[in-house]
């Protein structure tokens, strides 16, 4: 079958290993010092390692390979003995926080257009032109307490999740950008491995739409906190 899967350029590899780390599959290993695609049925396609690479080295490509397989990811990662709980940004955990009574003040929204999913969001409308745009993904509202006022404020706002709509976003949100006056671009991911496919495509389309944009991407943690920009 023909379908989607990295690509390691071996001269642009530094050997630095991150891109391995980033796999939550665990389809890239190091070998020799150079980073490889282990195996084409490990790789799940979502690009996860991209952002990770600081030199470029990885690309995506379409070609015949096997079918992803979870059940052999699952049991390569049991051999290996790491833990088989699915991707890391699905794992259980419970986040203390200092309980309030009552309700808090109402905060007034700063979302300024509709919809905002971008599966749904239409490709040109006049909301877009002279626009501040932010790429988020869904999670990120919840796990930041004031995404509204830091973040949507001032902006147009498109959310999405790669892991869950099973989509690349990169062809859409290239025309957006291209085909409207957008002034600027804001990635707002989570630190889990699978938002690494909402940023991969925000950048991928950012480069394709051949307009020169400032751009930025701020990381946050499960627990809400910024730990990167």
């Amino acid at each position: 079958m023909i379908r989607r899967l990295i690509h390691i350029d071996e001269e642009r590899c530094n050997g630095c290993g991150l891109c391995a780390k980033a796999c939550h599959e665990g389809a890239i290993g190091m070998v020799d010092g150079k980073a490889r695609l282990l195996r084409d049925d490990y790789c799940d396609g979502l690009g996860d390692c991209l952002p990770a690479c600081p030199t470029g080295a990885i690309t995506f490509v379409e070609r015949e390979a096997a079918a992803y397989d979870e059940a052999a990811v699952q049991a390569n990662k049991a051999r290996q003995g790491v833990p088989t709980g699915g991707c890391p940004g699905s794992r259980a955990q419970m986040l203390r926080r200092e309980e309030e009574e009552g309700l808090a003040p109402a905060v007034p929204s700063q979302l300024r257009q509709w919809p905002v999913q971008i599966k749904l969001a239409p490709i040109s409308a006049p909301y877009f032109n002279g626009a501040h745009l932010l790429i988020a993904a869904d999670c990120a509202a919840y796990a930041y307490g004031s995404f509204h006022q830091d973040f949507i404020r001032g902006k147009v706002t498109l959310i999405g999740c790669p892991k869950l709509d099973g989509v690349d976003y990169s062809g859409k949100l290239t025309e957006i950008i291209r085909q409207n006056d957008v002034k600027s671009v804001t990635v707002v991911r989570m630190e889990v491995p699978c938002c690494g496919g909402l940023q991969n495509a925000a950048v991928t389309a950012l480069k394709n739409s051949g307009k020169f944009i400032p751009w930025q991407v701020v990381t946050i943690s499960t627990d809400g906190r910024v730990t990167g920009r």
